[in-house]
């Protein structure tokens, strides 16, 4: 009997939840793409979970960042607390790929301590989504990047159960078959260690515990989950699986034509080299690619074996290579693209990103051609994976939307009855008296306002001009580190700035309850930052306080500037209509202050061992232990303090270029 998506929850669905959920449901299986268009606070998320439930399929939710990943994955931890939800994070959000920079003659390479907590997280997916059927997976744009083979990794598994009869000698060799490494000293992910009648293995997809098998001769008595710190038996296994150490893995069926082929290209690039005399990137391949050769002979396997993946695979040259999206098998699943608006252009460009860097990599000699087939879906091969599909935002794309059909579920009202902003506009004559004006009126309500403006001169300028004038006035610039940004934010909330000046103020992490005033300048200029979909986005970051208002400061009322306005007082609307028919009155959201956490020891003390780094040495210590903080904080679901420790941890990798 197939495990069943079970939805653990006090709360039921309300508004326009009910209808949407119904919707989602009733079109799932006659249409391949669906648009959910849900306002913000309108519970977008608890609907997808409802759906999940209904439809009962194993489901991909992808968003556009490792933030809000990490904060569905708590969520729909606690919503499916019964079922297998997964977070699988792309390696590019923690730390430098392979690459190569030419201008200072710098080769970077791939670091596994830099990954080993992806790497683990990253292997508890396939696991589950190899051996569960009720699976949850929450991931960033790392879903299109290449993968191993399904069929390689289930082929390659141990199943053993108590009462069989193993020879010692020959398991020890298929945990090394499995890219497990002997380790008779320290509790890794990856490794084992065998003593007398006792066989200890850790899995590589978790430190937390080790599976201890107990022998007596050669038969199979006790098979116990240990914990990895107290050493106490925390269950007792019948049967117990064990799957590969490391997410690729070379199939040693095919070892012998594989190297056959990764010889004959190596033979083709060294020519090729030797006829342009470039003898320097003719020695780095031959003496990288032998050593990696003598490596798969001899282990099976060798960091950046995934570049090897055509020929270990034995694809041709251009195939589409293996995935995420195939260990999903039969392909009756649901696909949610999560703020689709952002991810779906992502995964348009993920592949010549890719393509950039690793043809560089190729045209000094650091990687064989074969590499670019070691790479993300284009984006015709992504749109074939999909079976179904639910694309959620509030500002929805067109194409989205044409591929619904042109018809898209709506989810406009918020249980919490908060109203999108009155739009007012104003001509720019006098625009910086009227706002000192309006700055006045904030200042007396004790609310906050944002200003918008287009350039950084712009930003400067203003800035200067209020600061003279004794407004207490922040400026959020591409210079401004993501550290100090949360500090800025974080004191705008406390009372410390009356307001913030920036150019795109549309990133994450700025809903902040206590600004009810936001004035964009040059609201009618042309481009991207003032575009429809922009102007809903710096509409909605009034839209979490009762006085919520917006002022364009424009001379002409464009297309853009009326579409958005019309969507927005449409909401508003639907809003206003639903509160009096059910008496409610809207109310500001109340949301603790994260930056308390910096008093905090633990937060603390993060900070100041960031401030302590003067080697790279150390710091690389340090990205790790911060990687740890960040994602235990992420499990716990205190996502801000895992925000912070996250900004700790970039900025540390900036600094030491050892991302």
């Amino acid at each position: 009997m197939l495990n069943m998506f079970k939805l653990v929850s006090p709360y039921t669905p309300k508004t326009d939840q009910v209808n949407a959920i119904k919707e989602l449901v009733k079109n799932f299986n006659t249409k391949k793409s669906q648009v959910l268009l849900g306002a913000t606070g309108t519970g977008k998320t608890f609907t997808i979970a409802n759906v999940i439930e209904k439809v009962q399929k194993k489901t991909l939710i992808m968003v556009h960042n490792k933030t809000l990943a990490a904060q569905l994955y708590g969520e729909f931890k606690e919503l499916f607390p019964n079922n297998h939800v997964e977070y699988y994070v792309s390696y590019f959000d923690f730390y430098q790929p392979e690459a190569y920079k030419p201008q200072t003659n710098t080769y970077i390479e791939k670091t596994a301590q830099s990954n080993q907590e992806i790497e683990m997280l990253r292997l508890s997916t396939l696991r589950s989504l190899s051996t569960h059927d009720d699976v949850i997976v929450i991931a960033s744009v790392a879903a299109i990047f290449a993968s191993t083979s399904p069929k390689d990794f289930e082929e390659y598994r141990i199943i053993i159960k108590v009462g069989d009869k193993i020879n010692r000698k020959q398991f020890l060799y298929n945990l090394v078959r499995l890219q497990y490494k002997r380790n008779d000293f320290e509790n890794v992910a990856g490794s084992f260690r065998a003593k007398g009648d006792v066989i200890q293995i850790f899995p590589g997809y978790t430190d937390e515990y080790s599976i201890r098998i107990s022998l007596f001769g050669e038969n199979v008595e006790k098979i116990d989950k240990v914990d990895s710190l107290t050493n106490k038996v925390i269950k007792t296994y019948q049967i117990f699986d064990f799957v590969p150490a490391n997410e690729y893995i070379s199939n040693t069926s095919r070892i012998d034509e594989s190297i056959k082929r990764i010889k004959a290209e190596l033979k083709e690039r060294s020519e090729y080299f030797a006829k342009r005399n470039e003898l320097l990137e003719k020695q780095r391949i031959e003496e990288r690619t032998n050593h990696d050769i003598e490596m798969l002979l001899e282990l099976g396997y060798v960091n950046g074996i995934e570049n090897y993946s055509r020929h270990l695979e034995l694809r041709n040259a251009g195939d589409t290579p293996y995935t995420i999206f195939d260990f999903f098998k039969d392909n009756d699943w649901l696909l949610v693209i999560d703020e689709s608006h952002k991810t779906i252009p992502q995964i348009h460009g993920m592949y010549n990103t890719d393509k950039s860097r690793k043809t560089t990599l190729i045209d000094y000699g650091f990687r064989l051609p074969s590499a670019l087939d070691n790479r993300p879906l284009k984006f015709d091969e992504f749109l074939l994976k999909i079976k179904h599909a639910i694309y959620v935002s509030a500002t929805p794309n067109e194409w989205e939307i044409e591929q619904s059909g042109n018809n898209y579920v709506e989810q406009i009202i918020r249980p919490t009855g908060l109203l999108d902003p009155v739009i007012k506009i104003v001509p720019t004559n006098n625009q910086i008296d009227i706002l000192i004006k309006e700055l006045d009126q904030q200042i007396k309500n004790n609310e906050r306002t944002f200003v918008v403006v287009l350039t950084i001169k712009m930003a400067e300028e203003l800035s200067y001009l209020l600061h003279n004038k004794g407004y207490k006035v922040a400026y959020l610039h591409n210079e401004v580190t993501t550290i100090d940004r949360t500090i800025i934010i974080n004191d705008l909330r406390r009372g410390k700035y009356d307001l913030i000046i920036g150019i795109n103020l549309l990133r994450e992490g700025l809903d902040v309850p206590e600004v009810s005033l936001i004035c964009v300048f040059d609201a009618d200029k042309p481009g991207f930052l003032r575009d429809e979909k922009s102007l809903i986005q710096i509409f909605g970051r009034a839209a979490r306080n009762v006085n919520g208002r917006v002022i364009l400061f424009a001379d002409n009322e464009t297309k853009d500037m009326k579409n958005a306005i019309a969507e927005t007082t449409r909401r508003r609307n639907i809003q206003i209509a639903y509160n009096k028919e059910h008496n409610i009155i809207p109310k500001t959201i109340v949301k603790p202050i994260f930056g308390d956490l910096r008093s905090n020891t633990e937060t603390k003390a993060m900070e100041a061992l960031f401030h302590k780094q003067t080697n790279k040495k150390n710091a690389t210590k340090s990205i790790a232990l911060l990687r740890k903080q960040m994602l235990e904080a992420a499990k716990e679901k205190e996502y801000e303090k895992a925000a912070y420790f996250r900004d700790l941890l970039l900025e540390l990798e900036s600094k030491f270029d050892a991302k």
